[in-house]
């Protein structure tokens, strides 16, 4: 049975970025010499982001020095920057909720089943609790948590929730995903952490998934199957761990290389399950990691630019959310009426590819 995606909200911070200003924001925490500032400068300007929002801006506009407090000369521990998790998750995801809500038609009452995804804090009780209280959901409701997996952990999400909706057809699933990269700035002469620091951004995404949606204008998108594969010898590539500082990334040049390697021999054994060909599929959403990952992706399944514009779209306005791009991408996609069937891709630590089908 498909899950149809009845609902789609998102939310950013209040407060906005340019890529240029963040690079003067933060190089002082990078760079102690003349040849690492123009190092840094050049990461920035590739790393395919034109504005982000984050939890850590004071405002959006005024002097470059005075825009956020949170960093300073002295890197946050990792507890300072969970309590800032903690008191500004549950504000972005209640507003992505609401919208996700209100665009499904959906009274919160009615909700069976929280789904949440992140992969940047943690704290219990968590976000969760506080969407049940605001939303004023049933104390009764099912809760899950998909954690720490990384970019691709919506589609995680989104496979539970279509195994509750064919388990009970009643069943009316949301599902949240609230990414603060900005949390876990990395101070220090680094260059895969500057890559890190230069992409990701802030944001929240929430979905309502039903097995109908009678009272639709338009034809929804709905949710056919999804798949995972897991790269062999690969863990060196990805990783995302827990250090005194922050979160820290690995996030190897050999990534771009092993999804263009070995991506299109399993999408097609993947497609040719539904008696389909890479010809077939009407459109792409493909989690934009980075620009190098995006162009694997066109390379590795022969695709053209304009197949993934829309990805590199939401790169470029709103930087790389982790978990959360993903509902971003879908969202502008079916406002956009796209064609279908369209074909959604996510990469994360393992090196794991995660993929989903939606008619």
């Amino acid at each position: 049975m498909p899950m149809i995606l009845a609902g789609i909200g998102t939310a950013l911070p209040p407060h906005g970025v340019s890529q240029s200003d963040a690079a003067a924001i933060t190089r002082r925490f990078s760079c102690e010499t003349a040849d690492q500032e123009r190092l840094f400068q050049t990461f920035y300007r590739r790393a395919g982001v034109e504005n982000r929002h984050c939890v850590v801006l004071d405002s959006s506009d005024g002097d470059l020095a005075q825009r956020q407090s949170f960093y300073d000369t002295v890197p946050p521990t990792t507890l300072d920057r969970m309590r800032k998790y903690e008191q500004e998750a549950p504000r972005l995801a209640l507003a992505a909720s609401k919208s996700a809500l209100e665009d499904a038609g959906l009274v919160p009452g009615r909700v069976t089943h929280l789904i949440t995804v992140s992969c940047t804090g943690f704290s219990a009780p968590g976000f969760d609790i506080s969407l049940i209280k605001q939303l004023n959901l049933s104390r009764e409701v099912s809760r899950t948590h998909v954690g720490f997996m990384g970019c691709h952990g919506v589609l995680n999400a989104l496979r539970a929730g279509k195994a509750y909706v064919e388990a009970d057809p009643a069943a009316r699933v949301l599902i949240c995903a609230v990414e603060l990269c900005s949390l876990h700035h990395h101070y220090g002469w680094d260059t895969g952490q500057i890559v890190a620091n230069a992409l990701f951004a802030d944001g929240a995404a929430a979905v309502v998934g039903a097995a109908s949606a009678p009272n639709l204008t338009q034809t929804p998108l709905q949710l056919v199957m999804s798949g995972s594969v897991l790269i062999d010898d690969s863990e060196d590539a990805m990783s995302w761990r827990i250090g005194d500082h922050g979160f820290v990334m690995t996030l190897s040049s050999k990534v771009p290389d092993l999804i263009g390697g070995h991506l299109r021999a399993w999408i097609e054994s993947w497609l040719m399950r539904q008696g389909m060909t890479l010809g077939d599929v009407g459109s792409w959403a493909v989690h934009p990691g980075g620009p190098r990952i995006l162009s694997a992706v066109i390379e590795g399944l022969g695709l053209s630019r304009s197949a993934l514009a829309v990805s590199q779209a939401i790169l470029a306005d709103q930087g790389n959310m982790s978990s959360a791009t993903i509902l971003f991408i879908l969202d502008r996609l079916r406002r956009a009426q796209v064609p279908r069937p369209c074909v959604v891709l996510g990469f994360g630590p393992g090196l794991a590819v995660e993929a989903a089908l939606l008619a």
